[in-house]
C-alpha cells in the first residue's frame, strides 16, 4: 500500500510539473524594465524622437524567432511613448543586470539607443531606426546602424512583424547584418522544446500505472 501511494504522488509530481514548468517563464516573456535615464536619450520613433531624462518601462509586446516588438512606457504604463522594432542580438556573456547601450553621438546630441540586454539572457534586442535617421546615425557614429524603409512611428505592429530590415555602412551603402547583430554559438538554441520533458513524464505515468495494476490485482 505505502508503494502504491508513492507511486500516486510520483505521478502527481509528473503531472504537476508539466503544468509549472510553463508558468515558470511566462511571469518575465515580456520582460518588464523600469530604466532611468538621467540624461535626454533618442529612441527610434519620429525622426530624431528623444525622451527627457526619466524614468521609464521598456516591454517586449511581441516576440518572434527573427525579431521583437519593444515598448517604451512612462512610469506609470499610462502612456506608449514609441514601439520599436528590434532583432535579437548575442552576446556572450549573461549579467545579472539590465544592460543598455547607446551609440555615441557629438557633444551636445542625446546619446541614441542602440540595444537592450535583459538580466540573465545571453539574446537582447538592437533597436532599428526608420531608414532616413539609421543613415544618419551610420554617418554620426561611424558604424553600421539597423534601418527599415518603414516609418516606425506610425506603423502597426502587424507591418513591424514582417518589414523589411537592413543594416546600413556609414557610407549609406547596405551591409551585412552581422556587422550589428552578432550571431550565436554554433550550439543548440536556447529555446529548447519542452515535448521531450512531457514525454519523459508520459512514459513515467505509464510506467507506474503498469505498477500500480500488477500490485492492486
Amino acid at each position: 500500500m505505502t508503494l502504491l501511494k508513492g507511486l500516486g504522488t510520483i505521478v502527481c509530481l509528473a503531472v504537476l510539473c508539466v503544468l509549472v514548468v510553463p508558468a515558470a517563464t511566462a511571469d518575465e516573456w515580456n520582460r518588464k524594465t523600469v530604466i532611468t535615464f538621467n540624461q535626454p536619450v533618442e529612441v527610434p520613433g519620429v525622426g530624431a524622437q528623444v525622451l527627457p531624462a526619466g524614468t521609464y518601462v521598456f516591454k517586449i509586446l511581441d516576440s518572434q524567432s527573427d525579431r521583437h516588438i519593444v515598448q517604451i512606457f512612462d512610469k506609470d504604463e499610462t502612456h506608449v511613448f514609441t514601439t520599436i522594432l528590434a532583432i535579437p542580438n548575442y552576446r556572450l556573456h549573461a549579467t545579472d543586470k539590465t544592460v543598455i547601450s547607446f551609440r555615441e553621438r557629438p557633444v551636445g546630441q542625446p546619446e541614441a539607443l542602440r540595444a537592450w540586454f535583459y538580466p540573465g539572457h545571453e539574446w537582447g534586442d538592437e533597436f532599428v531606426y526608420a531608414r532616413p535617421r539609421a543613415i544618419e546615425l551610420a554617418k554620426e557614429t561611424n558604424e553600421p546602424v539597423l534601418a527599415t524603409p518603414v516609418e516606425l512611428a506610425a506603423a502597426p505592429v502587424e507591418t513591424l512583424k514582417t518589414a523589411p530590415v537592413e543594416a546600413i555602412a556609414p557610407t549609406g551603402e547596405p551591409v551585412e547584418l552581422a556587422q550589428v547583430v552578432a550571431p550565436p554559438p554554433a550550439a543548440l538554441p536556447n529555446t529548447a522544446s519542452s515535448l521531450p520533458l512531457i514525454g519523459l513524464l508520459g512514459l513515467l505515468a505509464l510506467g507506474a500505472g503498469g505498477v500500480m495494476t500488477k500490485y492492486s490485482a
